[in-house]
């Protein structure tokens, strides 16, 4: 059994995602596959924090198209992904696995404040770390938070969870002349304005050298088989 190509990484999961076949919310059992594969990922000796983005609940960028402004817009998308978080973490647990939630806003009741040293303990002690509140701040994407914490903490990667198995040179569900790429550059995927990340995520990952894998989370076990090195996948930088 190969051994995994990662040993400590960030895992940034859509939001819409939660929604399995609905358009908004939570939808239990894809909430349970996703936490079941992340303990499976976990079960291979890997250090593993996720960032869950809040678009099944708020899209800040959306709200704010509708009179909000943007800062109470992104503060609302935000606060959507503590709330993925909080369900994830339960989820988690429910199946016997250690985890703990932590935002980037201070709310003790709800949960503990992030700092790259809390995420260092609860890795350490072998749990699954979910961050919410993206960055903290607004005009960031849950993307640029995925990259940012995986340098904050010298993640080995960040695998990027998509509904597409790698980077294409367009959307493959509207062009089907659209091509996957096996392997890019930081900068090529920048110069090519590639949809998949947003260009500070991938500046920013650049300047860290930290590679991003691109690759879909629909089939069950793609997370374990991403770490292993199998299934299709896109490798940007590294």
């Amino acid at each position: 059994m190969a051994e995994p190509a990662y040993r400590r990484v960030v895992i940034k999961l859509s939001g819409e995602y939660f929604a399995g076949p609905q358009s908004f919310g939570f939808d239990q059992p894809t909430i349970d596959r996703v936490a079941g594969d992340l303990i499976a990922a976990r079960q291979l000796g890997v250090e593993i924090a996720v960032v869950v983005g809040g678009g099944n609940l708020v899209r800040g960028v959306e709200v704010s198209s509708r009179g909000v402004s943007r800062l109470t817009g992104d503060t609302m998308g935000m606060l959507a992904t503590v709330m993925n978080c909080l369900a994830l973490e339960a989820a988690i647990e429910r199946r016997g696995a250690p985890a703990r939630t932590l935002s980037a806003f201070v709310m003790p009741q709800v949960c503990e404040l992030f700092t790259p040293g809390a995420m260092h303990n609860c890795l350490a002690e072998g749990r699954i770390v979910l961050l919410g509140g993206g960055t903290g701040n607004p005009f960031f994407t849950t993307d640029t938070t995925a990259v940012l914490r995986a340098a904050e903490i010298d993640a080995q990667a960040v695998l990027k969870a998509t509904n597409v198995d790698g980077v294409y040179s367009a959307d493959p569900k509207k062009d089907k002349q659209a091509t996957r790429f096996e392997r890019l550059s930081h900068e090529e995927a920048i110069q090519r304005d590639l949809k998949v990340m947003d260009a500070t995520a991938f500046a920013l990952a650049r300047e860290n050298r930290i590679p991003i894998i691109v690759f879909s989370i629909a089939a069950r076990g793609a997370i374990e088989a991403v770490l292993r090195g199998k299934g299709r996948s896109t490798i940007v930088g590294g």
